[in-house]
């Protein structure tokens, strides 16, 4: 304890240096977050959404790293045999088909997550979303496709779900999937 300063000030010391680590750390919208995501495995029942196994790298890498209370999640695709999930936008698949397979992409993802931290109650926000989109050269509507990963991440996380993202379009992904995302997590610790 520094000379002069009494018990009663550092701990309102203490109080406003969290205060401050609040605010302008992780935010007030972090505290939100854990009352809106303690119920995420719950949401995921009450909506009927069973997650697949987490799926294994087929190339050399890790289907997630963790660091810290983030959690990097590679890039998933949607399970094969779903159906949309293979083929381009603007040719073979249409928006709607897309954005399907957007959705079993984020449902790849969050069983890698659930994989790396045991439940999804413990996530405070997806802070990024990385999207590719197999598509024409003339289709423009990567957004839209990609709001199918989204929209199931707001569903069960609430605005903690929804993560600063990028749609963009290439002429081909791996094993011809329709898409491609990659997600990263702030976890509670």
């Amino acid at each position: 304890m520094r000379k002069g300063m009494s018990g009663d000030m550092i701990q309102r010391r203490g109080f406003l240096v969290g205060s401050a680590a609040l605010l302008f750390g992780s935010g007030a919208c972090t505290k939100k977050a854990e009352r809106f995501s303690s119920g995420a495995e719950a949401r995921l029942k009450a909506a009927g959404i069973i997650l697949p196994q987490a799926p294994k790298p087929v190339a050399n890498y890790v289907g997630w790293r963790k660091a810290g209370a983030l959690v990097f999640i590679a890039g998933q695709g949607p399970a094969l045999n779903a159906k949309g999930a293979r083929g381009r936008l603007g040719a073979e698949l249409s928006v709607a088909q897309g954005y399907q397979a957007a959705r079993a992409a984020a449902l790849n993802s969050l069983a890698q997550l659930r994989a790396a931290v045991g439940s999804l109650d413990r996530v405070r926000q997806c802070l990024k979303m990385e999207g590719f989109v197999n598509s024409t050269d003339d289709f423009h509507d990567q957004p839209k496709v990609l709001n199918g990963a989204t929209d199931l991440l707001v569903e069960i996380f609430g605005e903690q779900g929804r993560p600063a993202r990028y749609a963009v379009g290439v002429n081909t992904l791996p094993f011809n999937v329709a898409v491609e995302i990659s997600t990263v997590w702030e976890m509670a610790l």
